[in-house]
């Protein structure tokens, strides 16, 4: 059934005015004075003021009626999404000083709040690799330290290697475990001065809290590597959601502590050690690992060698500098029990909590029950933090906890369930059958809860420099803090109603897909596009059941023309789709694919216009055509996926540019996979899209093939570890 669209009346002061002076002849044909200085002509255009006013305030929906709208669709608006920052902490107190769960910190204005407790320890980590070495020179000075060290190893074969260290020599950049020539990563313990080392384990082992617990931050490689085979079964398993591990630990990882004890046959000693908690998934992603200390000395040392060739030879920790070296207390290592690696690491460091850009609420008493349906309550802050209210209810057997849930579709009458309106701050209760009431006179308060979020809380590295109340600690974050959004505006709120009544919260048709992944907390994406019925491993057939995302962020400050989300963002849609989508699809959550293309161009250039700035403007219309993000490409929306990059498309984009007469010529050329020229029109697949590599603008014909100013970059289809000194200047 159509619906017909409400006339209003939106006529003009001239219009209503000409249109009762019109009329003055049938009903009042003895009035013959129609100017303005007659009486009744002055009534009739006071009369037309009036009611031109008067429509166009009933033709206008207000914002508070809009706002009335989503309360009674409860659609609330999504708040803000808080930002995320590893925390370093330090300190030079010799006992170490405690920094309670839910610290704050600060980054000026900016407050975040610590997600796990800390003893700060008067000790830093130092992560290090044995990275695989080429054999040196044997008449060089490390090819003689090389064959010492190795005809002291009773061993049929010898692999040599040099030292790596993460963060400290080049901070950002990120070590690979798959060059490491032992697979383990190696965490050196540190005094902040050789001459404190031996006093410093001597407090950690006997102190009174002991045994004590150790926080070793942990920050893998988050960027995708550029290298990926979009259709590999590898690739497949590796960006399903949510995956075969996707809720479970990684691959279990072992850790260890050097002892200082060598056995009878000259091999070092470790001790295992218990973890206490490990918010990484096994070193998988950005977390906390905390590791219980021993509290013997027999089983928290460095080893000292009678032999200086043994030095990093084997199982013993790698060499340092003679500086750190003497500043070591003991050694930790990890590695996985299986055959797999832990993969590129980014940051090691001692002391560290994971924390978020919130602050925490004190307890609140909100109200007291009425037993009516749909009771709400307001907190006492706005921009409340999904799953962080404590809330509850005075029942007669006493205080009752009370669980926060995203609707009350599948409660039951006496479910103790509340939905939090975060935007707004306000608690709703359901309605008797739809989860429980409060009952008359029952009082409801909220013991904790935390507010914040937006992109403000997205601050650079080494910005969070102060504790609250604890001046015996200093804070740092190593790395950018990342993921805040702001909160949705009443425009976009008003535009999501449509889709939120259609998909009430479930992905089912590909529209759902889509704009569910745009509002995934914290993954702040520009684009999402779906190809149904798309498996990567079988991109030419068609596989019923499956669902491909294709997401895009905002940025990419390392590929500002190609963005590649990372797998932070690509983690935060596949927890929200996973959520949402039916138990029978099978879905993936991938990057794009880009095919690279270069394109040469020759204008002629219309008297009176500026050379220089003709072929700029040419080339930049030519690479807002082929971006991939809005409000860019064909048609606002970014390069389509799949779309053919086509020469004369190009043409018609350059034309538009105001000062081109006509074209000299324009030279598109892409590469297939054996690196062979493609001209003129290059065919993508389903998942592609193109990234201008190169691009030439000349005044006049081309005079330079884009193959020959640039080419796409070409792609390749236990011996005992032995350290390789480097100089170093």
């Amino acid at each position: 059934m159509s619906l017909n669209k409400p006339i209003l009346d939106d006529r003009s002061y001239q219009q209503i005015r000409d249109e009762l002076i019109a009329r003055i002849p049938v009903y009042a044909p003895e009035w013959t004075d129609h100017n303005p200085s007659d009486p009744g002509i002055a009534l009739i255009e006071l009369f037309s003021y009036l009611t031109e006013n008067l429509l166009y305030r009933f033709n206008q929906i207000p914002d508070s009626t809009k706002m009335e709208f989503l309360r009674l669709l409860q659609i609330p608006l999504k708040s803000a999404y808080p930002s995320t920052a590893l925390l370093s902490f330090s300190t030079k107190e010799l006992q170490g000083v405690a920094a309670k769960l839910a610290s704050q910190a600060s980054a000026g204005d900016v407050k975040f709040t610590t997600l796990q407790e800390v003893h700060v320890l008067p000790v830093s980590a130092l992560g290090v690799l044995k990275v695989i070495d080429q054999v040196p020179d044997e008449d060089s000075e490390e090819g003689i330290f090389y064959q010492q060290a190795a005809a002291s190893v009773e061993a049929s074969k010898t692999q040599a290697y040099h030292v790596e260290t993460i963060w400290q020599d080049e901070p950002g950049v990120a070590r690979d475990m798959n060059s490491a020539v032992d697979g383990i990563l190696w965490v050196a313990v540190l005094a902040e001065k050789a001459s404190e080392t031996e006093l410093v384990k001597q407090r950690l082992l006997n102190h009174p809290k002991g045994p004590l617990l150790l926080n070793i931050g942990f920050v893998p490689e988050i960027r995708l590597d550029d290298d990926l085979d979009h259709h590999s079964a590898e690739f497949a398993q590796r960006f399903r959601c949510p995956g075969d591990a996707a809720h479970a630990s990684g691959s279990p990882v072992s850790w260890q502590i050097s002892t200082g004890r060598i056995s009878n046959d000259n091999k070092p000693i470790y001790y295992p050690l218990q973890i206490q908690g490990d918010t990484t998934n096994g070193l998988e992603k950005e977390g906390v690992v905390r590791l219980q200390l021993p509290n013997d000395e027999q089983n928290m040392s460095d080893y000292e060698l009678a032999d200086i060739n043994m030095q990093g030879v084997g199982d013993y920790p790698p060499i340092l500098d003679d500086d750190t070296q003497s500043r070591v207390i003991c050694w930790l290592r990890a590695f996985r029990n299986d055959d797999t690696v832990i993969g590129k690491i980014t940051y090691v460091g001692a002391n560290a909590t994971m924390a978020e850009q919130a602050v925490q609420a004190k307890s609140e008493f909100i109200g007291t029950g009425n037993g009516q349906p749909n009771q709400v309550y307001n907190l006492n802050h706005q921009q409340v933090l999904a799953n962080s209210v404590q809330l509850q209810v005075e029942e007669p057997q006493g205080w009752t906890d009370w669980q926060e849930v995203e609707g009350f579709y599948s409660s039951f009458e006496s479910d103790r369930h509340f939905m939090l309106d975060k935007q707004a701050g306000q608690v709703r209760f359901g309605t008797g059958i739809n989860g429980a009431v409060v009952q008359i006179g029952q009082r409801v308060r909220v013991i904790q809860y935390r507010y914040g979020g937006g992109r403000v809380g997205n601050v650079a590295a080494e910005a969070i420099n102060k504790v609250a109340e604890n001046p015996l600690v200093k804070v740092s974050n190593p790395l950018n803090a990342y993921g805040g959004t702001d909160a949705e505006t009443l425009e976009a709120a008003l535009e999501r109603i449509p889709s939120e009544l259609r998909r009430r919260n479930r992905a089912v048709t590909r529209s759902d897909f889509q704009e569910l992944a745009l509002q995934s907390p914290g993954a702040d994406l520009a684009r999402s596009e779906v190809l149904p019925r798309y498996h990567p491993e079988l991109p030419l057939q068609e596989s019923a059941g499956v669902v491909s995302v294709v997401v895009w962020p905002k940025e990419d400050k390392h590929n500002p023309n190609a963005p590649v989300p990372n797998k932070n963002q690509l983690r935060s849609v596949c927890q929200y789709l996973d959520a949402r989508r039916l138990i029978t699809t099978e879905l993936y959550v991938l990057p794009p694919k880009y095919v690279p293309v270069a394109i040469a161009v020759g204008v002629k250039v219309k008297n009176g216009f500026g050379i220089d700035a003709v072929r700029h403007w040419v080339e930049l219309a030519l690479r807002q055509f082929l971006a991939p993000l809005p409000p860019y490409g064909p048609s606002g929306q970014g390069w389509p996926l799949g779309r053919r990059v086509h020469g004369a498309e190009l043409e018609a984009a350059a034309h538009q540019v105001e000062g081109v007469e006509y074209l000299e010529g324009l030279q598109l050329v892409g590469w297939d996979d054996a690196g062979n020229e493609i001209t003129n029109t290059v065919n993508l697949q389903k998942n592609e899209v193109p990234e201008l590599i190169g691009i030439t603008v000349e005044n006049g014909a081309v005079t330079l093939s884009p193959g020959e100013m640039i080419s796409p970059a070409e792609t390749d289809g236990i011996a005992v570890p032995v350290p390789v000194i480097k100089d170093v200047c």
